[in-house]
């Protein structure tokens, strides 16, 4: 237990330094974290617990996932639903398969582990853009769509993983179509189901008193139960924790007040208690995340073969969002093309991702290369193209360029 406290302690005490630090030099502390986790590393400190897919799964990814759908409102979601949908649904599958056929094609990569690689790389988590919107009080369509669409997409993405790896350890009983399909809407309409009921349930017992710390407490069980209820029933996680928050968000957290199941003073610390949750969690993980990344032996897969990967990834994710972006031109919500550069290299991948890939069982082919080269696309997006977002926005003029 003493040394549980002191992993706990050590790690948000650097947090809080780099959060400090970043700031005063005007740099998104997601990258921070990152790069003084491999400081660490690389020094041999000890900065925690290990990275694994149950840390990630159980204690980090939770309150991300709630946080961010908390903030969404319905009326503006509403608003750009349709390419929300289209980016999140079509485009996942299109990044999966446009990774998957550069992966055989260019690496001579078999099938199975190309699809399952395909299919964990195209969740995107762009929390340092997020970040460094908040930084720059940056709001409004954009910083929407970058949210709501990641958001989705993580769904979308931990769907298809489930699928693609459910039909390689098949083998042989591999199921067709119509099985396909049924599994399908059980995984996606169980996660939503058991969402709603978690997001519905904590309303209404919070009907019944006016006490916050009670309203935060049932979101807290909520948010956390959404979760482990749905992976445990083998449906959505994802989809289930994200229901959970939509629902909490909009008919309690942002709700007129005669019209909110939620006291005053539970929407206020409904909100900020999240957003902490959500800091502290980010905190953990993109510290983790540099320490592993430090310590991964890339020399013996080839920085051609990393390199090449991080490639594919940047071009699976430009066939997710220009070609489907033209597909939108004529309606109401069509995305501009500054826009769709934002889309493309502000989709970052991060937590979900390592998750996914940390989860693998051991049996599969290529298992340890799939490892290794997540984590190399995930440092390469965090830190190049979280640090060069900034100019591109001013670039784009969605930011005023600096006196």
């Amino acid at each position: 237990m003493g040394d549980s406290l002191k992993e706990i302690l050590v790690l948000l005490s650097v947090a809080m330094l780099v959060a400090i630090a970043a700031r005063r030099v005007k740099l998104p502390y997601t990258i921070g974290l990152v790069g003084v986790g491999a400081l660490l590393a690389f020094s041999r400190f000890d900065v925690g617990p290990d990275l694994t897919s149950e840390l990630i799964l159980d204690l980090i990814l939770p309150p991300l996932l709630f946080e961010a759908a908390l903030a969404l409102r319905w009326r503006d979601l509403r608003a750009d639903l349709a390419p929300i949908l289209t980016f999140s649904i079509f485009g996942t599958i299109l990044a999966m398969a446009v990774m998957a056929m550069g992966l055989v094609w260019l690496l001579d990569w078999p099938l199975a582990p190309a699809l399952v690689f395909g299919a964990l790389i195209s969740a995107t988590d762009p929390v340092a853009i997020i970040a460094m919107f908040k930084d720059n009080k940056f709001h409004g369509r954009l910083s929407l769509l970058v949210e709501a669409e990641s958001l989705f997409n993580d769904g979308a993405a931990a769907v298809l993983f489930a699928l693609v790896l459910a039909w390689i350890q098949a083998g042989e009983h591999a199921p067709g179509a119509a099985e396909t399909a049924l599994t399908l809407a059980r995984i996606v309409g169980g996660g939503v189901g058991i969402g709603a009921a978690a997001g519905a349930a904590a309303i209404l017992l919070s009907r019944n008193t006016s006490e916050h710390l009670v309203e935060l407490t049932l979101s807290t069980i909520a948010a956390f139960a959404s979760f482990l209820a749905a992976e445990k029933l083998h449906v959505s996680g994802v989809l289930a924790t994200v229901t959970t928050g939509l629902i909490m968000g909009n008919f309690g957290v942002f709700s007129p007040g005669e019209r909110s199941f939620l006291s005053r003073q539970g929407r206020e610390a409904m909100s900020n208690f999240w957003e902490f949750a959500a800091f502290l969690a980010n905190s953990v993980i993109f510290l983790l995340i540099g320490a592993n990344v430090a310590v991964m032996h890339y020399e013996h897969y080839g920085q051609g073969v990393i390199a090449t990967i991080i490639a594919l990834a940047l071009a699976a994710r430009a066939a997710a969002v220009y070609p489907l972006s033209l597909a939108l031109r004529g309606a109401k919500s069509a995305v501009s093309l500054p826009e769709q550069h934002v889309l493309w290299w502000g989709g970052l991948r991060g937590a979900l991702a390592l998750a996914l890939a940390l989860s693998l069982p051991a049996s599969l082919p290529l298992r340890d290369e799939i490892v290794v080269v997540t984590f190399g696309v995930v440092a390469f997006s965090i830190v190049v193209q979280g640090l060069t977002m900034p100019p591109l926005l001013r670039l784009l003029g969605f930011l005023p360029k600096p006196n």
